[in-house]
């Protein structure tokens, strides 16, 4: 293990030999084992690794919110010089929220549904008795503001659905700071969001740590926001610790293999050179698609019309991949679902090849949708947990004719293509890892013999290894099979790696298209050139790189 001399401030947080036993019946024994880190005052500890490593659980430790059946063997965490694990329950309740506060990944599901945003940040003084009424309503207001929440008094007011999610993660991380504890834990607190929504969040979390004082560990699988944001790293690789050192030690100079095959893993950002498809047959046409929404601005607001897409024309070629990027809320996942006709336009045309699949009805559409398969975000939430992946993979072309058998067989034969063991058609999803579900996804969406591939955020949720696997296995899939493909993504690194053109949305409207190489260095419209001043470094390290 790489390590380095102890830094000279006195440390806010001090785990010494951290051991966390796993259930009898896991892939390994401790899911942490012998975890030491100091967190001096005033510094972001970044702690990095794969899906597994044992990164959230960590967090979770601190917080005294284990999964039952996990339970710590040995070790202690020092806070303020206190052990977190021999405090009693009471204690620990009144030290979540006052002495660590927490951010975590998904705002929407941490956020209460039902509640206000204004209520739930008051919620925090309300649990430990602090403030009245009227105090805490301005309190409120003054935590909106600081958090950079635009309109505050009308954001207070509103509920979790009516938010952005960057502005849904701004109300977290007022809630954290509510009552000013000493320790911030960020779990992967950037991971959904768009470049430039991720590069504010960043800024914001660095600017409040830097004006209050406040330690934070934060939690990340993305190397671009170590560089952003960390004054150290501790990187974990199946619950050891490999490496620890300044941001800029470890980023520019990794010791330990691990840390650098995850460093070598991160897409550079730079485009390689890629042959010209536009002579080859079109694949996919799309023609003035236009689609919108009725939205009520609140219980009894005025309705309001949503553009989400407004007048959108692209072209797809066989063997080509097109890349659709923007901000959350730029219409991109509207597209992909009128394109494949899980939603229906309010006009415009959707051409395969030489047909009109818009126009498409009945029996004949049924028929035609084997043409255009979709891969999603979310494997696990897209797969029947009940249902075993062989039958998952073969439901498509049986329900197209073909006999149960061979339908079952060629899955297991597609289940190889993607890279897996073809005795995983006999196992249910959750027996798989993420990064194994996305390829089952992916698996199952060639089942049909598509022309057009629409992968919806497919790699967005995965660590920087998986991740990179599972590009390989989709540029793969195309040159192959000559796929014509739609790759929407928020990650400007992914889409420089995978995508031979680019068309970039905002608001509804594809303001510019081109080839990826020439809009990454030479963009013409100021949205364009936005995004990409955005997107966060894959190495170096911030300017402070952990001496101060």
């Amino acid at each position: 293990m790489t390590t380095e001399a102890d830094t000279i401030a006195p440390p806010t947080v001090s785990v010494r030999n951290l051991a966390l036993r796993l259930p009898g019946d896991a892939d390994r024994a401790y899911a942490l084992n012998d975890l030491s880190f100091d967190l001096p005052a005033g510094e972001i500890l970044c702690i990095v690794g794969e899906s597994g490593s044992g990164k959230s659980l960590c967090a979770q430790t601190l917080m005294g919110l284990l999964p039952p059946v996990i339970h710590v063997e040995r070790g202690e965490a020092l806070f303020d010089g206190r052990d977190l694990f021999k405090v009693d329950a009471k204690t620990m309740r009144d030290m979540r929220g006052r002495a660590i506060g927490m951010i975590f990944q998904e705002p929407m599901t941490a956020l209460n549904p039902s509640m206000r945003i204004g209520d739930q940040i008051a919620e925090v003084f309300e649990a430990h008795g602090m403030l009245t009424r009227a105090e805490r309503q301005r309190k409120v207001l003054d935590l909106a503001r600081e958090v950079r929440l635009p309109d505050p008094e009308r954001i207070v007011r509103a509920f979790p659905h009516q938010l952005s999610g960057g502005q849904r993660q701004r109300a977290m991380i007022a809630m954290a700071l509510a009552l000013e504890p000493k320790l911030i834990i960020a779990d992967e607190p950037t991971t959904a969001l768009d470049v430039t929504t991720q590069a504010q969040i960043l800024r914001l979390i660095r600017d409040i740590q830097q004006r209050r004082g406040t330690s934070v560990i934060f939690i990340t699988h993305d190397f671009g926001v170590v560089a952003d944001i960390a004054d150290r790293v501790l990187v974990l690789q199946e619950g050891d610790v490999v490496e620890t050192g300044t941001a800029r030690a470890v980023l520019e100079h990794p010791r330990h293999p691990y840390t650098k095959a995850l460093l070598a893993a991160v897409p550079t950002g730079v485009p390689p050179k890629r042959a010209e498809l536009g002579a080859n047959p079109i694949a996919c046409s799309v023609i003035g698609l236009n689609k919108s929404y009725r939205s009520k601005s609140g219980m009894f607001g005025d309705h309001r019309v949503v553009r989400a897409v407004d007048d959108v024309s692209f072209q797809i070629h066989r063997g080509e991949t097109l890349g659709l990027v923007g901000e959350s809320g730029s219409g991109k996942s509207t597209v992909a679902r009128l394109v494949t006709r899980i939603d229906e336009p309010d006009s415009g045309q959707i051409r395969l090849g030489g047909e009109d699949f818009g126009a498409m009805k009945g029996e004949e559409l049924r028929r035609r949708r084997s043409r255009i398969q979709m891969v999603f975000q979310d494997p696990f939430a897209s797969l029947n947990p009940r249902r075993k992946v062989g039958l998952a993979i073969a439901d498509g072309p049986m329900s197209n004719g073909v006999p149960r058998n061979k339908a079952l067989s060629d899955a297991r034969d597609l289940l190889v293509l993607v890279g897996l063991d073809p005795k995983a058609a006999d196992r249910l999803p959750h027996e798989f890892s993420g990064g194994q579900r996305q390829r089952i996804g992916i698996a199952r969406a060639l089942a049909l013999e598509p022309d057009v591939l629409v992968a919806d955020e497919a790699v967005s949720a995965l660590d920087v290894t998986v991740q990179a696997q599972v590009l390989d296995l989709l540029e793969g899939l195309r040159k192959r099979l000559d796929l014509a493909m739609l790759f929407i993504t928020h990650d400007l690194h992914v889409a420089a790696q995978i995508c031979d053109r680019l068309a970039v949305m905002r608001q509804g409207k594809i303001v510019e298209t081109g080839p990826t190489a020439e809009l990454f260095t030479n963009p013409r419209h100021p949205y364009t050139r936005e995004l990409l001043a955005a997107i966060p470094r894959s190495g170096g390290a911030h300017s402070n790189d952990g001496q101060g």
